[in-house]
């Protein structure tokens, strides 16, 4: 007992010692992509990591001259808030806002400030798990007063002098907070259309006012227990403190030597997006899940909140090596919601399955965990939910629920039918605003069932790997080899004639989704080298990437952006500002050419996010596309989930360390790195030369050190061996 002690004194301290000599989190810009370049922005999120609280000044984006509120917290990333509070002096006012001033804004992880410019008041907050506080300075001669306001549907309630509750209703469950003063106030019930908000009043002479507050999903009673077990005490710093513990744990887990002060902003400004979600919604052991309806008892944390679109490409492969515990808690609550809902979901938010864009791309995360040694769920339930997906489910885009007769037709003929230009849709079940995504839907669900295959070959399921290996063949049906591109073909197999860089209207949702034939010519990663085929060998391959970052639009930004408005981050045909471009330039390492993977990599990182408020090109989406810039400036990129393999490209730091979960430190040295110097020249992997643009998970995860020796100009023999 005595040597188990020991143990956890020494690794107590070292982690204070860790936390207090690193202070990653002073790099982090909350703001930084707070001006969507056309889409949504970011949003100065204050939270702890992974926890369901997150609050930020409501504001239309970083550059809107007006504060509306405060929310007490999110229904689920870019998608609802619940409660608002806002603190006034004088009459009150419907649409009661304030001026700010950037100058004057302290925004963090774990606290923020700002004085609110109108009403010569400064409104603090410091986030909790569960629970919240804000801390609000009045200027002391004017009457003091906050609205209350109510998002959704529902009220609030006076409790006592100094205590109030609120419920909303959304989506079929309710929220309850409460919430409690430091001084006693009155209150007013403003009826406002469905819903009873209110206004509470101090004396003039009043000076400073504490509001902490909890919030359940589970009924009024528990949003009282949540706030007694966070926030007994009336202690605004202890609260402040904690969170920036948290965020220290966290963000010191990887330290970086060398690189500007510019990289450091973005770089752990990254990483801190890569923590918004998922979110733990458990409390005090229960959890409710509105994808059965009720309270249920849990021996594990529940997480929701998740767009597996976005993030089965490089957030959940990031969490499989910084928490891989974590990652395997996510899985878990997957998985439950399979057993609640009877469909693996592709969105899971808060209230349920919100089924968007196309594919099930949880299957791949799930193999991905799997291979990387993290099985800590229910393995066979995680399989059969997996084929259920895929042999039961539609595969229409937006939509959940049983398969229809146009995926019958995909399990008939290996490719999702398209309608050709101006033909009339006649299912009724398919989305009017987002299409059949035909094409989109092939390609997606191909890589879907090579993950599902292969994770029965790991079950040693042989009969499903061979029938899914077949199915995961499909995109190979729509390879127009003549046009060069992956076309749409009608019910009768016939090739429908489009322009693959306009056509299919609004973001091309006839047949790509969001994005055109450029970006989706790629969406192979599963099985590059068969792409490689079709396209005609290596060499043709490595031209065709080539085009795509060279080949002009055809029309102007104007014509382009409105058709396509998320196709951005333009470089030639390639959109960094989507999702579906994250693995493109790595894919330069299966040519003979991976210093293009290192040349486009660097330029990219410097093109298009830079530490400022336009330094994200696209939608953030909560960690996806952060956790592509946290892989990118390390110098490594996991390119096919589903395979334990990371593919080398150009570390933007001298040193990246990072402090691994089991103990031990993977650092990729890069002596001579700057900005200039961004070129391989020499690769070892624990002091042995490698000439493999590639290193694996396990490699990693044991620690050790790769080290790349950097250069002005490319070793164009380095990394041209694939073995």
């Amino acid at each position: 007992m005595k040597n188990y002690l020991t143990i956890f004194l020494i690794v107590i301290s070292y982690e204070i010692s860790l936390a207090q000599t690193v202070n990653n989190v002073r790099w982090v810009d909350p703001n930084i992509g707070g001006v969507g370049l056309i889409l949504v922005p970011t949003r100065p999120t204050v939270q702890l990591p992974n926890q369901m609280i997150r609050s930020y000044p409501d504001r239309k984006d970083y550059i809107d001259a007006k504060i509306s509120g405060f929310p007490l917290s999110l229904i689920s990333h870019r998608n609802g808030q619940l409660f608002n509070i806002m603190p006034f002096t004088g009459q009150a006012d419907k649409n009661t806002v304030s001026a700010w001033d950037p100058e004057n804004e302290i925004a963090t992880p774990y606290y923020y400030s700002e004085w609110l410019e109108d009403f010569d008041t400064r409104i603090e907050f410091a986030p909790g798990a569960k629970a919240g506080f804000f801390r609000i300075t009045f200027p002391g001669n004017a009457e003091a007063n906050m609205v209350l306001r109510i998002v959704n549907k529902g009220k609030w309630t006076k409790v006592s002098g100094t205590s109030v509750e609120g419920v909303e209703t959304f989506n079929g469950m309710n929220a309850w907070v409460y919430g409690e003063f430091n001084k006693e106030f009155s209150f007013t019930e403003r009826n406002d259309g469905d819903n009873m908000n209110a206004v509470i009043s101090w004396p003039a002479n009043t000076k400073n006012i504490d509001f902490k507050y909890a919030i359940s999903y589970i009924s009024a009673e528990q949003a009282r227990k949540n706030l007694k077990n966070e926030v007994a005490a009336w202690d605004f710093e202890k609260l402040k403190t904690n969170a920036k513990g948290a965020w220290d744990k966290v963000l010191n887990q990887i330290e970086v030597t060398g690189g500007t002060d510019a990289r450091k902003r973005t770089f752990y400004t990254a990483l801190y997006r890569c923590y918004e979600r998922m979110v733990d919604i458990t409390e005090d052991g229960r959890y409710y899940s509105n994808y059965n309806g009720q309270v249920n008892n849990a021996t594990r944390p529940f997480y929701v909140d998740d767009w597996i679109w976005d993030t089965y490409l490089a957030l959940h492969p990031l969490r499989l090596i910084l928490n891989p515990s974590l990652e395997s808690d996510m899985i878990d609550s997957y998985v439950k919601m399979y057993e609640q809902s009877g469909w693996l979901p592709t969105f899971p938010i808060l209230w349920g399955d919100n089924p968007c864009m196309n594919g099930f791309h949880s299957t791949i995360t799930i193999l991905d965990t799997y291979r990387k040694g993290v099985r800590n769920f229910d393995v066979p339930k995680a399989y059969e939910a997996m084929k259920k997906n895929s042999l039961q489910a539609t595969m229409l885009p937006w939509r959940n629920g049983p398969a229809c007769s146009l995926d019958t037709f995909y399990y008939q003929h290996g490719y999702y039918p398209a309608l050709r230009p101006g033909e009339e849709e006649t299912v009724p079940l398919v989305h009017s605003f987002e299409k059949r995504q035909a094409v989109a839907i092939t390609l997606g669900h191909s890589y879907d069932d090579w993950a599902l295959s292969e994770m029965a070959k790991e079950l040693k399921n042989n009969q499903d790997y061979e029938f899914f290996k077949a199915k995961s063949q499909n995109y190979k049906n729509l390879y127009w080899k003549e046009k060069g591109f992956f076309m749409p073909k009608d019910k009768d197999g016939k090739w429908i004639d489009i322009d693959p860089v306009f056509d299919g209207g609004m973001g091309g949702r006839d047949y790509y989704d969001e994005n055109n034939g450029w970006t989706y010519l790629w969406q192979v990663q599963q099985d590059v080298p068969s792409l490689m085929d079709l396209m005609g060998g290596k060499k043709a391959f490595e031209n065709r990437l080539d085009q795509l970052f060279s080949e002009n639009l055809g029309m102007s930004k104007y014509a382009m952006w409105a058709k396509f408005p998320d196709f951005t981050g333009i470089v030639g045909q390639y959109s960094m500002g989507n999702e579906p471009s994250f693995h493109i330039p790595y894919l330069y390492n299966f040519t003979e050419a991976p210093w293009k993977t290192q040349k486009r990599v660097r330029m990219l990182l410097n093109t298009w996010f830079p530490d400022n408020a336009f330094g994200i090109p696209g939608d953030e989406d909560g960690g996806g596309m952060s956790a592509f810039v946290v892989f990118s400036c390390m110098g490594f990129y996991p390119v096919t989930p589903g395979l334990p393999v990371y593919t080398i490209g150009s570390p933007v730091f001298e040193k990246i360390k990072l402090n691994l979960p089991n103990g031990k430190t993977f650092t990729v040295n890069a002596p001579g790195c700057s900005e200039k110097n961004k070129y391989i020249q020499e690769a070892y992997l624990n002091g042995k030369p490698i000439n493999t643009p590639w290193f694996t998970h396990t490699d990693l995860m044991n620690g050790g050190e790769l080290k790349l020796v950097m250069g002005p100009m490319p070793n164009k023999a380095w990394g041209t061996s694939q073995k």
